[in-house]
């Protein structure tokens, strides 16, 4: 039967071998690239939450800590103090004494011969040195070695380390190769391994760092140390103290001494040699059970294939870290979710795009169709088809339609039909040529009756074609329908619809009203454009921007519709949406923890109602935000006259603790006595002259004298539309307050703001600890 053949070929959709090829090679890449690595080391660090276990014993860490600088004296300390350490803990009975401290320059003559007099008398140190540190080994390298008298009398180690944009060190070389010499690394020294140089094991964070014996330097200098604590034990000695930096990121612990690492490292070497077995593994048998459950028949099969395989990836990798083996499994996870969620979705969308009487895809389906919207479209319209449908019992109603679909078949076969509600059918035609013909050789066998048993039902049928490329199918269908009625009612077979229809008349008259119902329904949304404290180089705030995504012509440009509502006197229902949703988000953001002031633009327009400054106020009380962390920025300045009552209104809100804003300044309203009139805080440079400030110099005198004239007002000074660092440098150089523009941020969702501010907090909290 022609439905099914149509249904077939419309549904189909991706063959389930071009999912799996296509997702194995994005998920190739995403392992190569190493896009997973941040959900890779959250994983890990569940994982290590879950077996957590003690560390030897055997290493003792000798901590340079704060009690100890308070004891000693502030840091660096003499060579001569740690030549005592060294003494004092070889009579204690120290195997072997370790400093993560550098010793690569030279100090106080007398304090280096001391120092060099310890490593002489005690005979078992070693002592550090780096030779590569950070991400990128192929272009950061230097030298450190001990001084020369050092090292003739110590043993000599590596401290150096990889880290990742965490700051944490994952992995750990054995030892490096350095003017062809093996330098083993304080890991492997401590824990009597080797390995070669360039290969890198690793760490076993699940080692409780807080279980590794630790003295303090200060006890161990005024010789409270029980012997029993350091007798036949290694010892490290490093610094601790937040003051000291040397800090690193434990992964499920957080930043402290970097001494730490290399502690960690020697204690998982003294479990054993840690396998790595990369991504490719676990990826491969992802890739495995994607493909065996992709093929199954059955829903809940399918569903018990992916997940197994997810649950393998996330469970199995904890057994083998028991035995220190370890897996990367976030691009094996990749392939499995989305091969999962792909036949998902497919399974969903199938269920909206099949007619549940005839089993012809539907006009969703149709709407779906991206390969054929740029063939001319046809629908036929069966005018009393709802009315015959309501005396068939559904059985019936089926046969019916299968005679519809039977003529309307004829001259193409192959042909696939949608099916509509209320009997419409649609379809894509190969083009243009006899296409009249066509459809009047159509319309002529609906001139006989369709059959149902003993019943002869009399069929009304109008044609309507659309044929303009590059609209949405969605937009197509309608013209094409709007066609079709044409046609019946002007006594017509068939008729084009008219491209002239296509003006955007209709849209710009109901952009308003259309507008009030995007607000209630979520498609207007308010961005969050970032500012930058000039002078503290951290995010200080956001300007609120209105936006509108409509869903069918996308995004509008807050240029039409803000300057419509204006226009038209119907800016207030926008302006207290987006107000209300900027005074929650900064409440939200400040309740964080993080100081952070909000700018929404105002109207002058409502300057005129004297509710407004009460409105204002019950909002702010409402979400908890502090007056002052609202600016009011001013547009359309030329409906506001400096006096009167949209100046009272003004007065009030700055009494309030509202800042006023004056934007756009510079186009020519803000003179001398407007600045005086007006009770602003804070004047914004209009992006016209920041961005040709390099270039002009006329402007760049102009915003220079901006900003002295506002600062000798007592007012803040933001300049929009920073597009560039040089730019940037050049405002900081001007002394202005804040800026604005792309190359701090661009105008962005609340929820990537968040996360941006927290990055910021988190890093700035870590350089600070």
């Amino acid at each position: 039967m022609q439905p099914k053949r149509s249904q077939k070929k419309s549904t189909s959709g991706t063959s389930p071998f071009k999912l799996l090829l296509w997702t194995a090679i994005v998920g190739l890449i995403f392992g190569v690239i190493g896009f997973g690595e941040p959900l890779e080391d959250v994983l890990r660090v569940g994982r290590n939450g879950l077996h957590p276990h003690a560390a030897s014993g055997d290493i003792v860490l000798v901590t340079i800590d704060d009690r100890s600088l308070q004891e000693v004296g502030s840091w660096p300390w003499s060579r001569k103090i740690h030549g005592q350490m060294a003494e004092r803990l070889t009579k204690l009975g120290a195997r072997r004494v370790f400093y993560d401290i550098n010793f690569a320059f030279k100090s106080d003559a007398a304090d280096d011969a001391a120092f060099e007099k310890a490593l002489i008398r005690t005979g078992n140190v070693t002592l550090p040195a780096q030779f590569l540190t950070g991400t990128n080994s192929a272009t950061k390298e230097s030298k450190l070695r001990p001084l020369p008298r050092f090292r003739r009398h110590a043993e000599l180690a590596t401290i150096s380390v990889n880290y990742n944009f965490q700051n944490a060190v994952w992995m750990m070389p054995f030892a490096w190769m350095v003017d062809g010499q093996a330098i083993p690394s304080y890991s492997a020294k401590l824990a009597n391994r080797s390995g070669p140089a360039g290969k890198s094991f690793r760490i076993d964070y699940s080692i409780d760092p807080r279980t590794i014996p630790t003295v303090a330097a200060g006890e161990l200098l005024n010789g409270s140390v029980d012997p029993r604590r350091i007798a036949g034990k290694d010892v490290l000695i490093g610094t601790t103290s937040d003051e000291l930096g040397d800090q690193y990121f434990i992964p499920g612990l957080g930043n402290t001494g970097g001494v730490y690492i290399h502690l960690l490292g020697a204690e998982t070497l003294k479990s054993g040699i840690p396998a790595d077995l990369g991504w490719i593994f676990a990826f491969l048998l992802a890739l495995g059970a994607a493909a065996l459950g992709s093929l199954r028949r059955s829903v809940a099969q399918q569903n018990m294939v992916f997940a197994a395989a997810a649950t393998a990836l996330l469970v199995v990798p904890y057994f083998l870290e028991l035995s220190l083996v370890f897996v990367d499994v976030t691009p094996g996870l990749f392939v499995v979710a989305t091969v999962a969620a792909s036949i998902g979705w497919k399974r969903f969308r199938l269920r909206g795009i099949v007619n549940a009487v005839s089993g012809l895809p539907n006009l969703n389906a149709l709407r779906a169709d991206r390969g054929a919207r740029d063939r001319p479209l046809v629908v036929a319209r069966v005018h009393n088809y709802a009315e015959i449908a309501s005396t068939l019992p559904p059985q019936d109603e089926r046969l019916f339609v299968e005679q519809i679909v039977s003529r309307l078949a004829v001259g193409s076969t192959a042909r696939t039909l949608y099916q509509g509600d209320e009997g419409i059918f649609a379809w894509f035609a190969d083009s243009d040529a006899s296409m009249g013909d066509h459809l009047e050789a159509l319309h002529a066998l609906f001139r006989n009756p369709a059959k149902i048993g003993p019943v002869q039902i009399d069929l009304a049928v109008s044609f309507g074609v659309e044929s303009v490329s590059g609209r949405s199918l969605a937009n197509r269908i309608g013209s094409a329908l709007v066609a079709a009625d044409e046609a019946a009612s002007e006594g017509l077979k068939w008729k084009r619809y008219d491209p002239e229809k296509l003006k955007d008349v209709s849209w710009k008259l109901s952009l308003l009203s259309q507008l009030d119902a995007a607000i209630e329904s979520g498609e207007v949304w308010v961005a969050y454009q970032p500012k930058l404290d000039l002078n503290s180089q951290q995010i200080c705030g956001a300007e609120a921007l209105a936006r509108w995504t409509h869903p069918e012509k996308g995004p509008i440009s807050p240029l039409e519709f803000v300057a419509a509502a204006e226009q038209h006197d119907r800016i207030e229902k926008l302006t207290y949406f987006v107000l209300g949703q900027a005074i929650e988000a900064a409440a939200s953001v400040n309740a964080r923890g993080i100081p952070f002031g909000i700018a929404v633009n105002l109207s002058a327009r409502l300057l005129t109602d004297r509710n407004f400054p009460v409105r204002v106020s019950e909002l702010l009380d409402r979400h908890g935000l502090a007056a002052n962390r609202l600016t009011l920025e001013l547009t359309e300045t030329a409906a506001l006259a400096g006096t009167g009552a949209d100046l009272a209104v003004l007065i009030r809100l700055r009494d309030l603790g509202v800042k006023i804003s004056i934007d756009d300044y510079g186009t020519g309203l803000s003179t001398l006595d407007y600045l005086k009139k007006i009770p602003a805080s804070e004047i914004k440079i209009d992006q016209s002259f920041v961005k040709a400030i390099r270039e002009n110099r006329s402007d760049w005198l102009m915003v220079q004298s901006t900003i002295a004239l506002a600062h000798s007002l007592g007012q803040t000074v933001v300049a929009e539309g920073v597009e560039d660092r040089p730019t940037l440098d050049a405002l900081a150089s001007m002394n202005c307050d804040i800026a604005q523009g792309f190359v701090i941020g661009r105008p962005t969702s609340f929820n990537t703001l968040v996360k941006r501010l927290q990055t910021a907090t988190n890093r700035a909290a870590g350089q600070t600890g």
